[in-house]
């Protein structure tokens, strides 16, 4: 039950407003008492005496606003998240623009890691590619989160021992250095992804994707901004391109132009434009 003394109806409401019109992430009765607890810990570190003097202080002070967002997203992720996402990247979409690609001189496929959180995803991408896409093709890849705090780690590489799960032997000796308490990620794959700062529901300012990762992302918003990001991603797309989702997230229902794919190992969308 929600704590009325600390956060009214009201306070709520505006708060709830606020965070759609900066994010996109709808907040209901449901995960109300999520925003509650994350208030309670912005309160503390700010020495705010109430929400409703703390919602003056964000409004006021666009660094804080910044903090405060940051807070209330879920960053749950984990390396190789969705194994057959990454089988289907290897052994269909690699083919396929491959093929496409085959008598163009760009031979560098880029991929956009969208909501990276902590970067395991785009590290997994990387090392992928690193050992999959054949001669002569690089590879570039942008990750992007609205976390500054999370993009402070997927830059640093750093993860604790029970953060590597998942990840072939094989390839943690090949792209990891072992440290004190965990595993750290070497210059060498490093230096293949550029961690940035993009909120979803603005237009972003890189293009020429080959593939795009938007997974578990959507079900924190509407339809209208479901359907907005999504069409964002179209634009920032080449016309031979692959999106993933979530296999929890589907695009049936929403006005978007792009195709559905089933593959052997899972479901994907694609943009193919002649």
């Amino acid at each position: 039950m929600a704590d009325l003394d600390f956060f009214s109806d009201a306070d709520f409401e505006n708060y709830k407003k606020l965070i759609y019109k900066e994010s996109g992430i709808v907040f209901t009765m449901g995960n109300r008492s999520i925003l509650e607890g994350r208030l309670r810990e912005r309160l503390r570190q700010n020495k705010a005496p109430s929400v409703g003097e703390y919602y003056k202080t964000i409004i006021a002070n666009s660094g804080e606003l910044t903090a405060f967002i940051d807070s209330i997203t879920t960053n749950l992720t984990s390396f190789f998240r969705n194994l057959p996402h990454f089988t289907a990247l290897e052994k269909y979409i690699i083919p396929e623009i491959s093929a496409v690609r085959s008598e163009k001189a760009d031979k560098t496929l880029r991929v956009w890691s969208a909501g990276c959180s902590t970067g395991e995803e785009a590290y997994t991408i990387a090392m992928l590619l690193s050992e999959k896409l054949p001669p002569p093709w690089t590879f570039d890849i942008v990750a992007s989160d609205i976390s500054l705090k999370c993009l402070m780690t997927g830059k640093e590489g750093f993860y604790a021992a029970d953060r590597i799960v998942g990840i072939p032997d094989t390839y943690l000796a090949k792209y990891f250095e072992k440290h004190e308490g965990g595993y750290k990620v070497k210059d060498s794959l490093k230096s293949k992804i550029r961690f940035d700062y993009h909120n979803l529901i603005n237009l972003s300012p890189w293009r020429n994707f080959d593939v795009v990762f938007c997974r578990n992302v959507l079900i924190y918003f509407d339809e209208v901004m479901q359907t907005q990001v999504i069409n964002h991603f179209w634009n920032n797309m080449l016309n031979k391109s692959f999106l993933f989702i979530g296999h929890s997230e589907s695009l049936f229902g929403l006005n978007t132009k792009f195709d559905f794919v089933k593959t052997q190992w899972t479901t994907l969308y694609k943009k193919w434009v002649s």
